[in-house]
């Protein structure tokens, strides 16, 4: 506590400036108040990001990227490799593996550079022994990693603490996406150890039961009792409102592990390994089709949340199946009406899709998982849109999000926000203890704006490409600056004209050619 006496005379003012500097050397100095505060309107203006051209788009996209940018620290416990965005404030101002693999997947089409840094750290700390305490298994990759006394102590597991399902798959697949955007297939080969370390693990120790699904049990009563993305006590249940019991086998994590498969196929064979490509597209088919099996159910037009330890599946219409489409295990006849189903009133609310439809048992708009909005959930399900060919479906929730933004301070996105239908005149309703800014949050309007234009980076053919480009309706056009592949830097201007969009190239230096796919869009190339 300071306690500060001051007299002033009338319609006087005066200031109290406070440093707090915190484990740091006694040389390094925090900037001062006025030049710190300049310093953060530089950033804000200077956002190496796109920026929207007449339109309030830019404000939205540049505060989410500057809030990346601030949120992604370089570690000082010698794993650095680059900069990791640090999940959130005030609750997970800290590293965690999802956090940061789905950040730097939402970015990495804009900067390699937090992908490059979060797959190097997570490497560094993937687990080597089994340590039930911690929810540790060899090839592992981190979930938490905490200080202070409790963690010290061990009084709690979150010291080093690796009790998630998912991310260990999304590791493989970060890395998969980042050869195939950069072509660096130095960093590559020097993540393959823990590439093969996870996939090890996927296989083994994750597959408990060996039905050829991953499946989580917490082992320790001090750790997460629900280790996906949806880690509240209550975010897996069945029809009627009952808890699942373990171990369970979530309908994403199938997604995720058959998309990493098949980029780590992919990357096996940029480095010469055929056989093991082989093996691995023929272990992605598979799974492909016991999940189809296991997971569908067609009275729901959708797919399982999970499958109990009973192997009983949990019948309830989730935001889960809306994942799933990204990773493109999905097939086309039952996207549509995946699509369909989430673009209805019981899932979108007119601000954004809910993490539960509005119909099942354990509903609540204002529940953390159970029919709250989360804007990263909302841009993965939109890049599954943008796979199955529905960009229309992304309008609908980008202009939903974009407009909430708009109700938010500083028009930046939160965690979450509550699942209330949209009023007229009315805002949406806030989460009260939502962390913001939120890396994945911030990163959301990025992944969205990928995903509408299609675009896509191919360093073996030196090319940029806008694959179906759409913009979404609030939008006329989008400038992106100093857009990279290689050695090249390009400027490059997207315009809606009489519904098609035009690219056109502003700036260019280097080899890289820019090219347009699409049915319905013209190209100014």
């Amino acid at each position: 506590m300071a306690l500060y006496r001051l007299s002033l005379a009338p319609k006087a003012r005066t200031s109290i400036f406070v440093e707090v500097c915190c484990d740091q050397p006694k040389e390094t100095r925090p900037l001062a108040f006025f030049h710190a505060m300049f310093a953060a309107k530089r950033d804000l203006k200077h956002a190496t990001l796109p920026g929207g051209v007449g339109s309030n788009l830019e404000r939205h996209i540049q505060r989410g990227a500057v809030s990346v940018g601030r949120r992604s620290l370089h570690a000082h416990d010698g794993h650095t490799g680059g900069p990791y965005p640090y999940a959130g404030i005030p609750w997970y101002s800290t590293t965690f593996g999802r956090d940061g693999l789905i950040t730097a997947l939402e970015t990495l089409w804009i900067d390699p550079s937090i992908a490059r840094g979060v797959l190097r750290r997570l490497a560094a700390y993937q687990a080597i022994s089994t340590d039930p305490f911690a929810d540790s298994q060899p090839g592992k990759i981190l979930h938490e990693m905490r200080g202070g006394r409790s963690a010290a102590l061990h009084e709690v597991p979150f010291g080093l603490y690796y009790g998630s399902v998912d991310s260990t798959p999304l590791f493989v697949l970060l890395a998969g996406l980042y050869a195939e955007r950069t072509g660096d297939d130095v960093l590559l080969a020097e993540l393959w150890p823990a590439i093969e370390a996870a996939l090890k693990w996927i296989d083994g120790p994750a597959d408990m039961d060996q039905d050829g699904f991953a499946e989580y049990y917490c082992v320790t009563e001090k750790g997460l009792a629900n280790q996906g993305w949806k880690d509240s006590l209550d975010a897996v249940f069945h029809a009627d409102g009952r808890l699942a019991e373990g171990p369970i086998a979530l309908a994403e994590v199938q997604g995720y592990i058959y998309a990493a498969k098949l980029l780590a196929a992919k990357a096996a064979r940029r480095l010469g390994w055929e056989r093991k490509a082989l093996d691995l597209e023929n272990q992605a088919q598979q799974l492909a089709a016991r999940f189809e099996s296991a997971f569908w159910c067609p009275e729901l037009e959708t797919y399982a949340l999970a499958l109990d330890g009973a192997k009983r599946p949990c019948r309830v219409r989730t935001s889960n199946a809306g994942q799933l489409l990204f990773t493109g295990i999905v097939k086309p006849e039952h996207a549509a009406r995946i699509a369909q189903g989430l673009l209805g009133p019981e899932f979108f609310s007119g601000w954004g899709i809910r993490t539960v439809s509005s119909v099942e048992q354990r509903y609540n708009p204002m529940s953390y998982h159970n029919g709250s909005i989360w804007p990263h959930d909302n841009a993965l399900i939109a890049l599954g849109f943008a796979r199955y060919g529905h960009k229309r479906a992304i309008d609908k929730v980008f202009r939903g999000l974009f407009e909430a933004a708009t109700y938010m301070d500083l028009r930046r996105l939160p965690e979450l926000f509550c699942g209330f239908q949209r009023r007229q005149g009315r805002g949406p309703t806030l989460y009260p203890v939502a962390c913001s800014p939120q890396a994945w949050a911030s990163g959301a309007p990025l992944l969205m704006l990928q995903a509408s234009l299609g675009l896509e980076f191919d360093p073996v053919q030196d090319e940029i490409r806008f694959r179906d480009p759409h913009l979404p309706s609030f939008l006329e056009s989008v400038l992106f600056h100093n857009l990279r592949l290689g050695e090249s830097r390009l400027d490059i201007m997207a315009h809606r004209q009489s519904g098609n969009v035009s690219i056109e190239i502003v700036r260019a230096e280097g080899s890289s050619r820019v090219n347009g796919h699409s049915r319905n869009a013209t190209s100014d190339l």
